[in-house]
């Protein structure tokens, strides 16, 4: 994480805010076709004590609602109040998409593939550019959360660029069952962050329109302990969570994809360490006629899994480790 330079005061949005401040700013994007704005809240917490600013979002895509309910419990439960610098949590970006559940702008496009933006181009660029250039600069350190897309649940993880030994650190800190290393794509959050010499870690765990308990627990204690690490967990918020064992750090992974379709039934649950072989899921017709068993095509652990009821020839339904690091 890069040095802070410790200033008194946070410009942000054109507001100035000193230390030992609590300040929600609504930060507004657009207007409705009615003229009624259309804000998102951006809520602050400075500490009296300077230190690093830490930006906590979610909701990029606005069907992921697990990513919304652990910035939620980071508020609610008071560990947005940090004992020294600056925490900056935004629960929801995309609030167009939150309201009609799916992951896009009304423009059609997905905001995490038009960053950095641009000052005239379509209502999501727009967005991104005013993110980047007003409240982005601000930040020394962001966690991004994130769930898979449609009825594709992801085993909790982050994702990182394995080559960045400083970000490799954190993921290790946060301690998620696994971390992915993933290059970071052109048009991303994380991407932007990277050549902005932002840190970034992105976690990822559930699916979409879907908010799950045990997902949302390993995203706070993750935040938890990144805190902590930071020096940033004020006494008062109770750190207190079992041993874990080390997150598994996964180089490369693969799709097994429906070599028919009809309705799927999963046998494992995501996560598990499969043996090559081991039945995974039973595709069958609707007339009782046909039943096909998927199995590992190798050793490794399913760290996506399809949850739909029915699937089409073609379409992935497990996402299994093909190496580890060593």
């Amino acid at each position: 994480m890069k040095k802070t330079e410790e200033t008194d005061v946070l410009s942000i949005l054109g507001e100035n805010i000193p230390l030992g401040t609590s300040k929600t700013i609504n930060f507004n994007i657009a207007n409705l076709y009615t003229s009624t704005k259309v804000e998102i809240p951006i809520i602050i917490e400075r500490s009296k004590k300077s230190g690093p600013t830490v930006l906590i979002t979610a909701g990029i895509h606005g069907d992921e609602i697990n990513g919304v309910e652990i910035v939620r419990q980071i508020i609610s439960k008071k560990i947005n109040k940090p004992a020294k610098g600056t925490i900056i949590c935004i629960p929801l970006l995309n609030v167009f998409g939150f309201l009609s559940m799916n992951r896009f702008f009304p423009d059609g496009r997905d905001l995490n593939r038009v960053f950095p933006g641009t000052k005239n181009g379509s209502l999501a660029s727009r967005f991104a550019y005013q993110f980047v250039n007003e409240i982005l600069p601000v930040a020394d350190f962001c966690l991004d959360f994130h769930t898979g897309g449609g009825s594709r649940f992801n085993a909790p993880h982050i994702r990182v660029d394995g080559k960045n030994e400083r970000l490799m650190n954190l993921a290790k800190v946060f301690n998620a069952p696994f971390i992915l290393l993933s290059e970071n794509l052109e048009g991303s959050y994380r991407g932007t962050c990277a050549k902005k010499g932002v840190d970034i870690l992105l976690f990822e765990g559930g699916k979409s329109q879907n908010s799950n308990r045990d997902i949302a627990k390993e995203g706070v204690l993750g935040v938890l302990r990144i805190l902590n690490h930071l020096e940033m967990l004020k006494p008062s918020v109770e750190l207190s969570y079992p041993d874990k064992k080390d997150t598994i750090i996964v180089e490369k992974s693969s799709w097994m994809r429906a070599k028919y379709s009809g309705l799927l039934h999963i046998k494992i649950p995501y996560g598990k360490l499969v043996e090559k072989g081991e039945h995974l899921a039973t595709i069958t017709d609707p007339y009782g006629k046909m039943r096909h068993v998927v199995k590992a095509p190798n050793q490794g652990y399913i760290i996506n899994v399809n949850e739909a009821p029915i699937v089409y020839k073609g379409d992935a339904i497990f996402r299994i480790t093909t190496q580890l690091a060593s």
